[in-house]
């Protein structure tokens, strides 16, 4: 036993094959080559989008059909990456970086922001505590400090404040379901608690709210929240309130649920809803919320950006007395992907339903108070370096310039909306908010609605196909709708009047 413990204590090391090169994954000649190939990709790539296809013209299953089904065994040179690269995946994007594309919301992006996703990337820091790399956490307060100011929110859901660390703060996330779970489970804990609740056993009475128009990522992350969907509650919207939340019919649905046991705990406000951007009214939504104790959370993913403009801001009046808002720089503040800013009230709420304090994460900063340790205002452990690309994006063009990016968008959508009024064939089906435009061909003579909503689907489809542009469609009023947001970030006057007489031609065609 003895000699057989020996030879498993020591290690014998394997000589590298005679003329065999080291294998240095950041060889730094390899980093800089590497890197400065990928730049060119990238470089070309926006100079020659305006001319791809938006859609692709592939069928499911066809890259395994362009590449090996297998792992090689041995290295090939870069060059022969990059080549697979530009054969094999640009074919099969969707652009959603193409000045031609108008379906969703835009995906925006810039030169700032691909610099700090890079060098955050390069250098691949783990963020969880603050310990585990300081600056990473410093650096996502200042950032999200930052962004409060430039949309005006109240002091309380800052990082730091003039006279120290506040109660209040935010975090980023990749997306804005992460924001909405994370608050759903702070908010059903604090319910739980104020029921008296031992474990979970009161679960089944609490009840979450939001409209018909609130994006069906809620109700999701509400089961995964552990709501029972029988208390999810959808409340009708129409074009009396353009498809926004009304109070009245909140506060009658909340006293109801009270009235027969239920508690209400959640309730969500939307500020630029998908299908139609609707804006529900934030102040008045707070205030019945008071009432039931509720936590009110905002969705403003897609507008939020737009209220850096002082002519948006009213949007988010009586913010200051919500629980939680989240907006995804991602979507309009030219800052790529993955990038929701949340921010909340009282951090404490968050972080006491998400920390996790294994020991070896322990350490002096953390048990000071000092500091926040973003990992306990999400659902994981592990982050990533976020906050360099949206600190960056808001360095290098200031507040002016990002103002000029909303209102310049904001003016295109106006134009097109114009343009859409003029031509009686069609209709705006709802008063544009920012930039979306929600459109049809209106049923007219001896054409129905069911047969409008064919021609709308029709002509859709047959826009798409040309490559020349890309809508996407919602159903508003029964109605089948079609979208053009403008907002990616090579966007201009004549792309937009392009896509009104690619739709015009289309809608000819169809309905002479």
């Amino acid at each position: 036993m003895g000699s057989l413990g020996t030879k498993h204590a020591s290690c014998t090391a394997i000589p590298e094959a005679e003329g065999k090169a080291e294998f240095q994954p950041l060889n730094p000649e390899d980093v800089r080559a590497y890197l400065h190939k990928a730049v060119d990709f990238i470089s070309d790539y926006y100079t020659n989008i305006k001319s791809m296809p938006v859609l692709p013209d592939v069928k499911p299953g066809y890259l395994q059909d362009e590449l090996s089904s297998s792992p090689p065994i041995d290295s090939a040179p870069f060059d022969d990456t990059m080549k697979e690269l530009r054969a094999s995946v640009v074919p099969g994007m969707t652009h959603w970086a193409s000045p031609n594309f108008f379906a969703f919301f835009p995906s925006t992006n810039s030169a700032a922001a691909i610099a700090g996703d890079l060098i955050a990337s390069a250098m691949n820091t783990v963020g969880f505590t603050w310990q585990a790399s300081p600056v990473a956490t410093e650096m996502e307060v200042l950032a999200l400090d930052w962004l409060a100011q430039l949309v005006r929110l109240p002091i309380t859901f800052m990082n730091r404040t003039s006279t120290g660390r506040g109660t209040g703060g935010g975090v980023i996330l990749g997306t804005t379901s992460e924001a909405m779970l994370v608050t759903l489970v702070a908010a059903r804990d604090a319910a739980l608690h104020r029921s008296g609740s031992a474990g979970v056993s009161d679960l089944p009475r609490l009840v979450v709210y939001a409209t018909d128009q609130t994006h069906s990522t809620f109700f999701k992350v509400c089961r995964l929240a552990g709501f029972d969907p029988a208390n999810f509650r959808s409340i009708p919207t129409g074009p009396e309130t353009n498809y926004g939340l009304d109070p009245v019919k909140l506060l009658e649905t909340m006293q109801a649920d009270r009235d027969t046991g239920f508690v209400p705990t959640y309730v969500c406000a939307t500020v630029g809803t998908t299908s139609s951007n609707a804006v529900d009214p934030v102040g008045a939504i707070a205030d019945i919320a008071t009432m039931f104790n509720v936590w009110v959370h905002v969705d403003a993913a897609y507008a939020g950006s737009a209220c850096i403009c002082p002519e948006f801001r009213h949007h988010l009046d009586g913010v200051e007395r919500v629980d939680s808002i989240s907006m995804s720089p991602h979507k309009w503040l030219l800052t790529c992907l993955d990038c929701t800013c949340l921010y909340v009230r009282d951090t404490h709420r968050l972080s006491g339903s998400l920390e996790t304090n294994p020991e070896y994460l322990n350490n002096d900063a953390t048990d000071s108070g000092k500091v926040t340790d973003l990992k306990d205002m999400q659902v994981g452990v592990g982050r990533r370096f976020r906050g360099l690309k949206l600190w960056m994006v808001m360095h290098t063009y200031g507040t002016s310039k990002l103002q000029e990016h909303i209102r310049k968008d904001v003016a295109m959508a106006k134009m097109f909306e114009d343009i859409v009024c003029s031509d009686d064939r069609f209709e705006v089906v709802v008063p544009r908010n920012f930039a979306l435009v929600c459109f049809r061909i209106k049923a007219s003579g001896a054409m129905t609605e069911e047969d409008a909503d064919g021609a709308n689907r029709v002509l859709m489809e047959n826009v798409n196909k040309t490559g020349k542009a890309y809508l996407a469609h919602t159903v508003v009023g029964d109605k089948f709708v079609l979208r053009f947001a403008v907002g990616s970030s090579l966007q201009e006057e004549r792309h937009v009047r392009n896509a009104w007489d690619l739709i015009k031609m289309t809608a000819s065609s169809i309905l002479d």
